[in-house]
């Protein structure tokens, strides 16, 4: 398949990666600044990559005195060279087995898409992966020479043979299943000294979170999965026979957005088919609208070229707008948990139970013999030369600052405080400790203030429990088994940390009418330093979807990625397993409530659906720009800077995008809105159109009824009055019932005002 965009296509874009060092005393201060300069981007033109790394300067040498007069200078220099844009480079953050068969694939996609299960599931497709690098000796991307990986006339990607080598990974690491592997480090080397122990410069996964991703996308179908030496089933990617292209651009000690966007075009330039994001900027942008960033920018190229993009929705939730994945061209996906539980149990010696989770073996007898409860505060050495911190005191960092006397053959309570939240206090180091000084086993008790980490399972080495409260106790106690999993309870819920919309505009959180996130998908946590670890975060949700959408566009070769997330989010269930609606976690540990669309999105995704449906929306790279010169008091420039596009049509509304959602911030009086819709079906069929009204609002849809042949379209016209006037959003739903029993919902969220 040859390229939606072919080299000539116009856009000026060239990225100049600059590096300034402002000297303030003795103190040094370092900043990324992404250069917007005239130019074609690499997938647009012939040439070389967008990024070179700037020099130091040193303001004192230059005449200035401020970090501000430093960058006029150095602005003034540039604007002569056809600088367009700067953005300075806030960084990137990560958006940090039994899954395949509870979104239903083994038994029903995998069959349907790749026409012979597993075996053949995502064939020829090619899923881009910008993350912390690959793995290659990990189980899930091994390749078997009796099954050698062809890519199909369906992909387009041409990146093949580029195989970048390096520490751990050596030449032979793209094995056919990795077929390339790039790694990105301009902005992290011109902003950190690298620790070479960690921070390799090749492919190489020195973190495991991108391996993580990429197994879940794509990992080979049918691996053991054992960790501590205990078999827990085996695993498989969404699409185990998708290749993987590798382009790390996230270090362990830095991450700048600028290697990211380098990363993205790249992948872009090499045609990958699918590319996963689940990583990227954490935050809005401080001087542009989050929808012209460069880094959504970049992305919207992405799409323009033919890629489908996903990227992880964030991990703020549940705070409303705290979504950080914005624009319509990528898909932003929310996490929710399954029916899947590994609870434990520690056992007090009054025949009390307190439950809790972690994936370890029982205390000596299975359980039946009780040991010393001993808290880490109560058995700190009242001498010695360690420091008087939390990290020593109370959360069982440093075996040094424990009397062993007391903690030997004990079962001690570790507290869960900022420590662990930030990242310098770890499970690994208790465990550590657990056997330097010979506990029997340990109690982590989780701090509500610092979210919900400890709700999800961790592999542990020694006999150990999280618990989310505990009560001051005393005397004896043991742990019971904690790796047998239980399947049971209404799901899926809507995961804690989850991000939320209502989706937003700006920095100042003005409110933009496109809903994110998009669809809602299963997080599937595998501790670092294992082939299979545990890891929780949206960044887990989103190679869900990845994996999904390499087999509907293994199935339909010819879909446009608009069409592939508009399948994904029309056929999606806004239902759990019980029949109703899915539920979201809240602010507080074990707090539940209905789920809305600024929760769930469209609703949990069900490939099965999403590959046998009518109707489909589509929007192309022309729309979008007409969408983003349609937005309230939108600085046009700005978007000719930013996309090279002039606003030569803008839509009445931006809601009159062709997504498949109508959500709108602030409706007052009434508005019609337009969609256009495709039957992609192989029959004509009759649909008949009805309204799930939100609360403070009338919604006709016109014509109330529609044949459509295939392969022909239809426009709707919805029609909105407000008429009540709310202090909040209300949502609710069109549905088009098909006479070939095709159904496709589109959600409705609206803010109804005072006219």
């Amino acid at each position: 398949m040859v390229r939606m965009e072919n080299a000539t296509a116009s856009s000026r874009y060239v990225v100049l990666l600059m590096l300034l060092v402002i000297i303030l005393g003795f103190a040094e201060e370092r900043a990324i600044y992404l250069v917007l300069m005239e130019g074609h981007p690499v997938v647009f033109r012939e040439g070389t990559t967008h990024y070179e790394t700037g020099k130091r300067i040193d303001p004192h040498r230059s005449g200035s005195n401020t970090h501000f007069d430093t960058l006029i200078l150095v602005l003034v220099k540039l604007l002569t060279q056809g600088v367009i844009v700067v953005e300075k480079d806030t960084g990137a953050k990560l958006m940090t087995t039994y899954t395949p068969q509870y979104l239903g694939l083994p038994l029903g996609v995998w069959a349907q898409a790749g026409r012979g299960g597993k075996s053949n599931a995502g064939e020829g497709i090619v899923i881009g992966i910008v993350d912390t690098g690959m793995d290659p000796t990990h189980p899930s991307f091994t390749y078997d020479p009796q099954i050698p990986f062809a890519l199909s006339n369906n992909s387009q990607f041409s990146g093949g043979g580029t195989c970048e080598t390096g520490p751990l990974f050596p030449k032979g690491s793209c094995n056919g299943k990795i077929v390339s592997a790039r790694y990105f480090a301009a902005g992290d080397q011109a902003i950190a000294s690298l620790n070479a122990s960690i921070d390799f410069l090749s492919p190489f996964d020195a973190v495991g979170h991108g391996s993580h991703v990429a197994s879940t996308a794509a990992g080979n179908s049918g691996v053991p999965v054992v960790m501590n030496g205990f078999l827990y089933g085996y695993a498989s990617g969404m699409s185990p026979r998708a290749g993987i292209a590798v382009y790390k651009a996230i270090y362990p000690s830095v991450a700048t957005i600028a290697d990211v966007v380098s990363a993205i075009d790249h992948a872009t330039e090499d045609g990958v088919d699918i590319l996963t994001l689940s990583i990227g900027p954490d935050e809005p942008p401080e001087d542009t609208i989050t929808f012209l960033s460069v880094f959504d920018t970049f992305m919207v190229f992405a799409q323009r070229a033919g890629v489908f993009v996903v990227q992880a929705a964030g991990n703020h939730g549940p705070d409303p707008s705290s979504v950080v994945a914005y624009s319509p061209w990528a898909v932003a996906v929310a996490a929710c948990n399954t029916d899947r539980s590994f609870p434990g149990r520690l056992i007090l010696g009054d025949g009390h139970i307190i439950n809790g989770i972690g994936l370890s073996a029982p205390t000596f007898r299975n359980g039946t013999l009780q040991f010393k409860l001993v808290l880490a505060q109560d058995a700190v050495k009242t001498t010695g030369r360690f420091l008087r911190t939390p990290e020593y005191v109370e959360e069982c960092q440093h075996p040094e600052a424990l009397d062993p006397i007391v903690v030997q053959g004990s079962i001690v309570i570790s507290k869960f405080p900022a420590g662990f939240y930030n990242q310098t206090s770890t499970v690994t180091a208790i465990i550590d400790t657990a056997k330097a000084l010979g506990f029997m086993g340990f109690v982590l008790v989780a701090n509500p203030a610092y979210g919900d980490f400890i709700a999800q399972p961790i592999p542990l080495s020694v006999p150990g429990i999280l618990i989310p409260k505990m009560a001051d106790v005393q005397g004896r106690a043991s742990i019971g088994e904690g790796r047998l999993a239980y399947f049971q309870g209404r799901a899926p819920i809507v995961s804690r940390f989850s991000s939320r919309g209502p989706n937003i505009l700006d920095i100042d959180g003005d409110l933009a009418d496109v809903l994110k996130p998009d669809p809602l998908s299963v997080l599937d946590s595998i501790l670092t330093g294992n082939n299979f670890a545990l890891l929780s975060g949206t960044s887990m949700a989103a190679p869900h979807v990845s994996g999904i959408a390499a087999l509907i566009k293994q199935y339909n070769p010819s879909w446009t990625p608009s069409m592939i997330a508009s399948s994904i989010s029309t056929t999606a269930s806004k239902f759990d397993n019980s029949g109703e609606i899915i539920m979201a976690e809240g602010p507080e540990i074990a707090s539940i409530y209905p789920s809305t669309h600024f929760d769930i999105g469209a609703g949990l995704i069900n490939p099965s659906l999403a590959l046998d449906l009518g109707l489909v929306f589509s929007s192309d790279f022309n729309e979008y720009i007409s969408f983003l010169c349609s937005l309230p008091n939108i600085n046009k420039t700005m978007i000719k800077a930013r996309t090279s596009q002039s606003c030569d049509n803008s839509l009445a509304f931006p809601t009159d995008l062709n997504l498949p959602s109508v959500t709108i911030s602030a409706l007052g009086g009434s508005r019609l809105v337009q969609r256009n819709i495709k039957n992609v079906a192989t029959k004509p069929e009759t649909y008949l159109c009805s309204v799930l009204q939100p609360e403070g609002v009338e919604v006709n849809v016109y014509p109330t009824w529609f044949r459509i042949t295939s392969q022909g379209t239809q426009e709707l016209y919805i029609k909105l009055n407000v008429t009540k006037p709310l202090t909040t959003f209300s949502f609710g739903e069109i549905v088009l019932t098909g006479s070939l029993d095709h159904i496709v919902r589109i959600p409705l969220s609206i803010y109804p005002v005072s006219y």
